[in-house]
Order: structure tokens, then sequence, then C-alpha cells
């Protein structure tokens, strides 16, 4: 294992910011794998963390496949980690909105362009992502629809769901879309949550990985074989959002099996305690995605259903 610094940049009151990578193998440049972008992405770091410690016994029990490279970057972004923000604390910008960046630009800008000059050339790219809502997933891969059909290769990770999402303006400056948009085969993995290290879901996402690198003999790993893989569209969902702000009472957890008019949650009025709404599945479902915050607001996602 090589630790390399992909980014720093001096700072007037903190500690200079570093990026660093570990590189494992050497040759072709195989898998990029890319861990914590946000501040609030500790599930993220965590299961980057794990597949360093993995990767470092395989290279020295020589099990690293010769000719192959494979980079990890646990962290993007300690700064906001630090203090507990999820975007850059001197602008409060997201780094994963400005791809492929630009090294004269502000600071997000060209800590994007360093990292993607970095990793754009890797034949496979991973980044463990998290939504733009707060919840907890069924940890799944999620890919971008591009010219690229890369969904064979995406059920390699053998996790229980890979999500084709329809690209929207917004996904042209995330990692994700760029990193295919450069000739790399791109994966964004959904760990299960966000904020909070949950031990099960993050073990299903760091074994699917390995598996993913197994699959295209980048490593020689025993590993779970997995799930069987259902393939999503937009169309196979069903957004359930919250009519009433207040506190949000969830009765049933992201991958419960749901029957039509069982109730979901309930939201209550903080002053009074008494339920201001629930929320109802429409169908015989799965949970998919689900708000994990104590309160929430009106008209924010609350649950996510796979259509039964």
């Amino acid at each position: 294992m090589k630790k390399i610094k992909i980014f720093s940049m001096k700072s007037p009151y903190r500690e200079p910011f570093h990026i660093y990578g570990y590189v494992f193998g050497s040759g072709e440049k195989t898998a990029a794998i890319v861990g914590a972008m946000r501040g609030d992405e500790i599930q993220q770091q965590f299961v980057s963390s794990q597949i360093v410690r993995i990767l470092t016994d395989l290279e020295n029990a020589g099990k690293i496949t010769e000719g192959k490279q494979i980079l990890v970057i646990p962290s993007v972004n300690n700064f906001s980690m630090n203090i507990g923000k999820r975007f850059w604390p001197m602008d409060n910008t997201d780094i994963n909105r400005m791809f492929p960046g630009y090294n004269s630009g502000e600071t997000t800008q060209r800590i994007a362009s360093a990292l993607f000059e970095e990793i754009k050339d890797y034949k496979f790219g991973i980044q463990l992502a998290s939504y733009h809502f707060p919840g907890d997933f069924i940890p799944h891969v999620r890919i971008i629809r591009t010219d690229a059909d890369i969904v064979s290769e995406a059920q390699k990770f053998a996790l229980p769901y890979v999500y084709v999402k329809n690209p929207e303006p917004f996904d042209t400056v995330m990692l994700n879309y760029n990193w295919q948009i450069w000739g790399s085969k791109a994966f964004s993995i959904y760990a299960g949550t966000t904020d909070t290290v949950d031990q099960n879901s993050a073990k299903i996402t760091w074994q699917a990985i390995m598996r993913f690198l197994q699959s295209n003999g980048t490593v020689e790993s025993i590993s779970h074989p997995g799930f069987m893989t259902q393939k999503l569209k937009d169309k196979d969902f069903v957004t359930l959002t919250a009519n009433s702000a207040g506190f949000f009472h969830c009765l049933k957890p992201a991958g419960s099996d749901v029957r039509k008019g069982e109730i979901l949650a309930e939201i209550l009025n903080p002053y009074d305690g008494s339920t201001e709404e629930k929320i109802i599945s429409p169908k015989d479902s799965r949970v998919f995605f689900v708000h994990n915050k104590t309160l929430i607001m009106q008209h924010t996602a609350a649950f996510q259903l796979i259509r039964g």
C-alpha cells in the first residue's frame, strides 16, 4: 500500500487541508473508490476505511492481481466532517456539484478538479454516495443512464437492487455522470445510512465492493455470495411526501414489505402531540427509502416505495 497526497491547501485558521489516497497494486488503473465527499457521510467514510483495511491484508497476502491497481480515497471533505457540516464550511457549496472541476476556480471547484484528474482514467469508478434528503435506504447500486450500458457490470456487486436513473440537469455536474462521460464505468453505492454507522449495512456494502473487484479479476477474495439483483427504473417507485410538518414517528423501516392501506408513519403535532397525519401505503410494496430525522417538514419526501 502506498499513501499519496491528491490535494493540499493551507488554511489561515486551521491545519492545512489534505486529501489522501491509498494505492494498492500497480499497473492498469483498474478501480478507483471514493468515500465521503460530504461532511455528514460517516457511514461512507467507515466503509472506505474497512476497504483500505481489507485491501492492505490482501496485498500483504499477495492476493491483488499482478498488473492491477486500486485507488481508495476515504475522505474528500474532512474539514466539514470535523465541524459537523454537510457542505464546504466557508461557502456551503457541495463538492459533488462541481465536476469535472476547474483548477483556477472557487475552492470546491479546485478540489473537484484535483480529485477528478487523479481518478478519471480508472476503468471502474465506485462512489460511496448519499441522498440529498436525510434517510435510510436498502443498500443498492445506482447508475446514471448514459450511452454506455453498464447494468451487467453493476449486477456484479450482487446488491439487492440496481437503480438505473434517468439523468436530471443537476446530475451533469456530479462525479458519477462525469466519470462516465470521460469513459469510466461508474457506480454510486448507497450504503444504507449516512450520518450514523450501521454495522450491518456497512458490511453488506464493503462485501459487495469486494465481490465486484473479485468478479473482475482484480483481487482474490472469499466473499459472501450476495443477492439476486433486481433492476429498477424511475417508473418503479412511488414517492410519499409529508403534507404536514411535525415529529416523524416511523413505523416501517427501509426494507419492510408493506400492504395496501398499512400505516407507514405518523406525523405528530409538536405542540399538543395530536396526530396531524398518517402516511399510508397506497399499494402492496417494499420500503426502499425512509426519512430518518425526528422532525419532518411539509412536502418533504417521507418514503420511497418499490411498486409491488
